[in-house]
């Protein structure tokens, strides 16, 4: 059974979370291990620093060796904007505390902007793995409009010495073409140049939204940008966790089949989440779900409860970031290193 701390964090939802059995076998999964590098990223056409910087990120912090990986993103300063991510903790105004927490918690790496990372890369980049986000929606453009902007080169993360690059394609959107476009140039590059590869993979068209229900964290919908994720070649997939499902129907466009409903999902968050895993070739590219905005006294049951989802499910951690840096520095290494412990508890185990 989980450790005491987890399951009180739980509450009335342990039984349920922890016990639960998913309707897709995880035997048809590729799953997190020790070995993971070596049984799929050898056998591809990753070059062998690809392989290399790969094994560097999921070797590092505190999960480091056991297959799953624990990322400290900070991006908002641009996608929210700076001061309504960095006014409930002005510390972060300053990047190099950015860095700091990602290393004190543990972390495997930690990805932001290129102003960020780069400002510290001569203390930081041989003391953490970076990871240097490449494509932003900036806030401040009026009207706004929901696109994703290169903000600086491949060549230039690698010059830093970053160990992957991570960028958005908003699927659904009516630039995803064009972002589809160039993030699989910049990624091709990436890989050229022996980084890692991570996809923001969201989805965003005021579309989505049916009878007042967002379709956009539909299990359906997610699972079909994490297959287009993949296919461009993200060796990992961060993805928001699946609300509900059932998108295709609501929304009334596109091709889904009634076996996914029947035979694949169910309304369970687990088998919600199992749905992204078995879209990320079954396990085989990694799925990172995020923590979402922060909600004061509720971030740490509702981080804990994700990670639980999310490592029950076959997924490979968590990348997590508002819940952690709004909040005093110690709690937020408090907040990281409990979602971390879900990982190391080996008595939670995939449904």
């Amino acid at each position: 059974m989980a450790s005491k701390k987890i399951t009180d964090l739980l509450g009335d939802k342990a039984e349920d979370l922890l016990t639960h059995k998913c309707i897709v076998d995880k035997a048809t999964l590729t799953l997190p291990s020790p070995d993971y590098i070596d049984e799929i990223f050898v056998k591809s056409n990753r070059n062998n620093r690809v392989v290399q910087s790969m094994q560097m990120l999921m070797d590092h912090g505190r999960l480091g060796g056991t297959g799953y990986c624990s990322i400290f993103p900070v991006d908002q300063g641009i996608e929210h904007s700076a001061g309504a991510s960095f006014a409930p903790n002005p510390i972060y105004f300053d990047p190099e505390n950015i860095v700091k927490l990602a290393i004190e918690s543990g972390c495997n790496g930690v990805a932001s902007t290129f102003g960020v990372l780069g400002i510290v890369s001569r203390k930081y980049a041989h003391k953490i793995p970076f990871i240097v986000k490449l494509n932003h929606n900036e806030l401040l453009s009026y009207p706004n409009k929901y696109d994703q902007t290169m903000f600086g080169t491949v060549k230039s993360a690698y010059d830093m010495g970053a160990v992957g690059v991570g960028a958005t394609v908003y699927w659904g959107s009516e630039e995803s073409t064009r972002q589809l476009q160039e993030v699989s140039q910049a990624f091709e590059l990436a890989h050229e140049l022996g980084m890692c590869t991570i996809l923001w993979c969201y989805l965003r068209n005021s579309g989505f939204k049916v009878n007042g229900v967002d379709y956009s964290t539909a299990a359906d919908l997610t699972g079909q940008a994490n297959h287009l994720g993949v296919t461009i070649q993200a060796d990992i997939i961060k993805q928001k966790m699946a609300t509900n499902n059932g998108g295709y129907n609501a929304i009334k466009f596109g091709k889904t089949s009634p076996l996914v409903y029947e035979k694949l999902t169910t309304d369970h968050p687990i088998d919600l989440c199992r749905y992204q895993v078995l879209n990320c070739y079954s396990g085989k590219i990694g799925l990172i779900n995020s923590g979402g905005e922060s909600k004061g006294a509720e971030d740490l049951t509702d981080a804990v409860e994700t990670a639980v989802i999310n490592k029950r499910a076959g997924g490979t951690g968590l990348i997590m970031g508002r819940k952690a840096f709004q909040k005093p520095f110690k709690d937020g290494i408090d907040l990281l290193n409990a979602t971390q412990d879900v990982y190391l508890d080996k008595s939670i185990t995939v449904a």
